[in-house]
C-alpha cells in the first residue's frame, strides 16, 4: 500500500479516546493530553484502529510517569481539523482547560495532502512552500488557543521522514524539505510562545526507518512510538 494510500485511509476515522477515565468528572484529573494525528492515536498498533493504542506515545509517557492520559489523537487531521476542534469542541477544551502537559503532533497530513497533488518529483518543493504559510498559520493559531485555556507545558513534535532508506529519491528529497523548510518553520513558532518545548523526531528517526517506520507504511512502529514517548519525556524535563 502506498505513502498516499494511508492519508486516504486515515481520513476514514475520527474517534477519541480516554484513558483511566473519572467517573464522577472526566476533567477532574488530567496528567497529560495528547493531540494530534493518527501518530499521536498509534495507527496501526492495535488489532483493530477503533480507539487509540495502548502503544502510542502519549501512553508511553503516562505509563512511565505514572500519570493520567487523555489521547485524543484523530487519523487523518490536519491543522485546520484541530484547530476548529480546540475552538469549538467541549471535550478538547475542557480536557486542555485540565493537563498539566500536552503533546502537539499535527501537520503530516497537511503534508500528505500537497504530495497527493503533486504530479512530478521536482514540482513538491515548491508546492510545499506554498503549502506552508497555510500550515504555519494554522499551528500558531493552535497554540495560541490552547494557550488562551492553559499554561501548561507543550511539547511540540516536528516532522520524522515516514521513507525508509531504500526509498530513493523520496527518502532523500524529504529529508531535504523537512529539514530546511517545514521544521525549521515549526521550531519557530514554537520560540514564540512560553513554555513550548520541540521534541525533534526528525533526529530521533535520522536513517533508522527500517526500525522506527513501519514496513509499507508510513507510520511508527511499537519502537518508533517509545522513540517519541522518550523525545516527549526530555522536552517536557519528566525525569520518571
Amino acid at each position: 500500500m502506498t505513502f498516499l494510500t494511508f492519508a486516504l485511509a486515515g481520513s476514514l476515522f475520527s474517534n477519541t479516546a480516554l484513558a483511566k477515565e473519572d467517573k464522577v468528572n472526566t476533567y477532574e484529573k488530567i496528567d497529560l493530553v495528547g493531540l494530534g494525528d493518527s501518530i499521536t492515536f498509534g495507527f496501526n498498533l492495535g488489532t483493530n484502529n477503533n480507539i487509540p493504542s495502548n502503544y502510542a506515545f502519549p501512553f508511553l509517557i503516562g505509563e512511565n510517569a505514572n500519570f493520567e492520559v487523555r489521547d485524543l489523537g484523530v487519523p487523518g487531521w490536519t491543522t485546520a481539523n484541530l484547530l476548529q476542534a480546540i475552538k469549538y469542541d467541549i471535550n478538547f477544551r475542557q480536557s486542555i482547560r485540565h493537563a498539566d502537559y500536552i503533546t502537539l503532533d499535527i501537520g503530516n497530513n497537511d503534508l500528505l495532502h500537497t504530495l497527493k497533488k503533486s504530479n512530478h518529483l521536482e514540482q513538491l518543493p515548491v508546492k510545499i512552500a506554498s503549502m506552508m504559510p497555510k500550515l504555519t498559520g494554522n499551528l500558531n493559531e493552535i497554540i495560541k488557543e490552547i494557550r488562551e485555556l492553559s499554561d501548561a507545558t507543550i511539547v511540540l513534535y516536528n516532522f520524522y521522514n515516514p521513507f525508509q532508506v531504500n526509498n530513493q529519491p523520496m527518502h532523500k528529497l524529504s529529508n531535504q524539505i523537512l529539514s530546511l523548510i517545514i521544521n525549521p518553520k515549526i521550531a519557530s513558532i514554537a520560540d514564540k510562545y512560553k513554555n513550548v518545548k520541540i521534541a525533534d523526531a526528525f533526529s530521533a528517526f535520522d536513517e533508522k526507518q527500517a526500525t522506527y517506520v513501519r514496513q509499507g507504511d508510513i507510520h511508527p512502529t511499537k519502537d518508533g512510538q517509545t522513540v517519541l514517548a522518550n523525545i516527549g519525556k526530555n522536552a517536557l524535563g519528566i525525569k520518571k
